[in-house]
């Protein structure tokens, strides 16, 4: 049996979904040309006025927005309402710059509140289910995103956000906690603390798990849903965009649903930032159609994926994307031959013995060099010497193979590398420059 919150908005036929998106994007550029001056002025220079738009086909005509706008107006400047209309404020982390600001209304806390929990029952969870949400609370839209969509539903929540990792684990066998919501590193983290602390997994009650907030792979979910004894679901947001409860995967495992009705969602060439074809690969970009906050146009989020229009065996109509396979401004450039981070977790978790931790250095001293640090499990650590040589080798050639550049791979002990409890930082890059 489906589980849906809203099955009228989620089951929508096609064509009324595109009439939707398309009265609702003529609303959207009224709105925004009338109440922020930044769009005002680009649409003005661009020739456009709010009339232009007819239909969802007419998005093209409209300018792309980028992370760099919401930072060069930091932190309220591309606000669609005052202040005193505002209801809640969070941020990004701002690890490369000033924080990216969000504001919400009380309708887009509302509206937000639906898409999660459309979100959270999609994979199958209900009003029945125990939900340990170990994602942040606070500036990031992790934890109160998850808290407020799980309440939506019925669902008991557990508020316990990240770390402290013993009393994660306490509070899910005292607590019978059904589901987890973290990052997928820390869940992988979580099974690795119970098994060094000799908890049976199999006696805790945890049945799925929601992971996100970080890219990751299907041989990563396998290790996962081993080390757990669970069924781990996939979800996408982004703070720029509400948060999480964008996308996420319904039980069926094959794309995760973008809310239409919320959004317009389009892939872009890489290259040329024009639009590409269903099927095709692209960086996504979305137009929020309801949010009064901040309303974006066109937002490009640099997430790599594949949209897939047809229709899901689950009975939702709402376009898929396929798990995000990394972020354009995340490719590295070595030696000239463009590198993905997700290629290599690809290939490291196919490879059985690894342990699921990595971590990838790029230095430069002549000329651009790569390593990849590779945690084993302790099974494959115990080996003879000879036999890890050659583990080494093959993990290199492999490694070649898909990236068509040389990796120099060292083999390091269990529990060497480091964890986190929120996103993994699998990538040091100690040159001094950009290329």
């Amino acid at each position: 049996m489906v589980n849906y919150w809203n099955k009228e908005a989620e089951v929508m036929p096609r064509k009324e979904l595109n009439e939707l998106q398309g009265k609702k994007l003529k609303k959207l550029v009224k709105y925004v040309y009338d109440n922020v001056e930044f769009y005002h002025n680009k649409l003005n220079k661009m020739g456009i006025k709010p009339n232009d738009i007819n239909s969802k086909d007419d998005i093209t005509k409209l300018p792309l927005t980028y992370k760099n706008d919401l930072r060069d107006h930091y932190p309220f400047g591309l606000n669609a309402v005052p202040m005193d209309e505002i209801i809640r404020i969070h941020a990004s982390s701002g690890t490369t710059g000033k924080p990216t600001v969000v504001t919400y209304t009380k309708k887009d806390i509302d509206d937000w509140t639906e898409l999660m929990a459309r979100t959270v029952m999609a994979p199958g969870v209900t009003h029945k289910d125990i939900i340990q949400n170990a994602y942040g609370y606070g500036l990031f839209t992790g934890g109160l995103g998850f808290h407020y969509g799980a309440e939506k539903i019925g669902a008991s929540v557990i508020p316990i956000s990240g770390g402290n990792t013993e009393r994660q684990l306490m509070i899910m066998q005292d607590f019978k906690s059904t589901v987890m919501t973290c990052t997928p590193s820390y869940a992988l983290f979580i099974a690795e603390f119970a098994q060094q602390n000799n908890i049976d997994i199999s006696k805790l009650s945890l049945k799925k798990g929601i992971f996100g907030a970080e890219p990751w792979s299907d041989n990563l979910r396998k290790t996962i849903e081993d080390a757990l004894q669970i069924d781990a679901y996939d979800i996408y947001g982004l703070s720029e965009i509400y948060g999480p409860g964008v996308s996420v995967e319904c039980e069926e495992k094959n794309g995760m649903h973008i809310w239409e009705d919320f959004f317009i969602v389009e892939t872009l060439d890489q290259e040329t930032l024009e639009p590409v074809g269903p099927g095709e690969e692209g960086i996504l970009a979305f137009t929020t159609l309801e949010k009064t906050g901040l309303p974006l146009l066109r937002y490009v989020t640099n997430d790599i994926s594949i949209l897939n229009p047809e229709k899901c065996t689950c009975g939702r109509m709402h376009v898929r994307m396929k798990k995000v396979t990394g972020r354009a401004d995340d490719m590295l450039i070595v030696r000239g031959i463009n590198v993905f981070p997700s290629q290599i977790e690809h290939a490291l978790m196919q490879i059985p013995g690894v342990a699921g931790y990595y971590q990838i250095i790029v230095d430069r001293d002549i000329i651009d060099s790569l390593e990849v640090k590779v945690e084993l499990s302790e099974e494959t650590f115990s080996d003879e010497m000879k036999k890890l040589e050659k583990f080494k080798n093959n993990i290199e050639e492999r490694l070649y193979t898909i990236l068509q550049v040389r990796a120099n791979v060292e083999l390091v002990a269990p529990g060497t590398l480091p964890r986190t409890e929120g996103k993994a930082q699998h990538v040091i890059d100690k040159r001094t420059k950009n290329i």
